[in-house]
């Protein structure tokens, strides 16, 4: 059977709306996509963490600091905290039963929150000598490279040390949280990936490999590796 991809989303003007991109990449991949309702509810969470074979934690506005331990600095963008709230249930219940995820931009620095790591609220005007790491040119453009850890899995899946990713972010991960590992770096050194060493596929990238998959192995790969890992024995 195909596994069901449990797929989170932003809430725009009350209506939940998701990039095509994401649900293409996840069928293109052998999944079966299915938008995840907003909840409090920790019964509701966990049934829906039962339900599904995997999560992708899709891109979108800012993460609230005070999740981890700050207070709103001026670079900070538009927060989501009803999103927050529902992404850190979700993850917490996944990484308990070793549900396989993929995070996504926003999403990596979300699982490494949820997990116990911080991040970096503005690169920008926290870190200096950066490159562009929002991108002027379309989605599907490869703006810059990005080097794997030796061993790690994204090096496993991408079969390469060094490729190139888009790029469009202003946040990112600072320390990884405890049970994850660091496993790319641009050459700035900004986190451009990190994963769980205690689960069988915990994966979160900065970039935004669902508008590549159509061109790019790496990104197909990294979907198709996702959607393996979800399968139901």
């Amino acid at each position: 059977m195909k596994p069901i991809i449990g797929v989170t989303a932003p809430i725009i003007q009350g209506k939940i709306t998701l990039n095509q991109d994401n649900i293409n990449s996840i069928l293109m991949a052998g999944g079966i996509p299915y938008i995840l309702p907003y909840t409090k509810d920790q019964s509701t969470i966990e049934s829906v963490i039962g339900h599904i074979d995997g999560l992708l934690l899709s891109g979108g506005v800012d993460i609230d600091p005070t999740l981890f331990g700050e207070e709103p600095m001026p670079g900070l963008g538009e927060i989501m905290p009803e999103r927050d709230e529902l992404e850190i249930l979700l993850i917490q219940n996944a990484l308990k039963v070793n549900l396989p995820i993929l995070a996504i931009c926003r999403g990596i620095q979300m699982l490494n929150v949820a997990a116990g790591g911080n991040m970096f609220q503005d690169i920008y005007s926290q870190k200096s000598d950066l490159l562009q790491h929002s991108q002027r040119a379309p989605h599907t453009h490869l703006s810059h490279f990005v080097t794997t850890k030796e061993d790690s899995l994204l090096q496993t899946i991408a079969g390469l040390d060094k490729f190139k990713v888009n790029s469009f972010h202003h946040q990112a991960v600072k320390d990884p949280a405890p049970g994850f590992i660091i496993s790319a770096i641009s050459s700035d050194n900004v986190v451009e990936a990190i994963e769980s060493l205690e689960h069988k596929f915990v994966l979160g990238v900065q970039w935004h490999p669902e508008f590549l998959t159509p061109f790019d192995q790496v990104s197909n790969r990294i979907f198709t590796s996702f959607i393996k890992a979800s399968k139901v024995c």
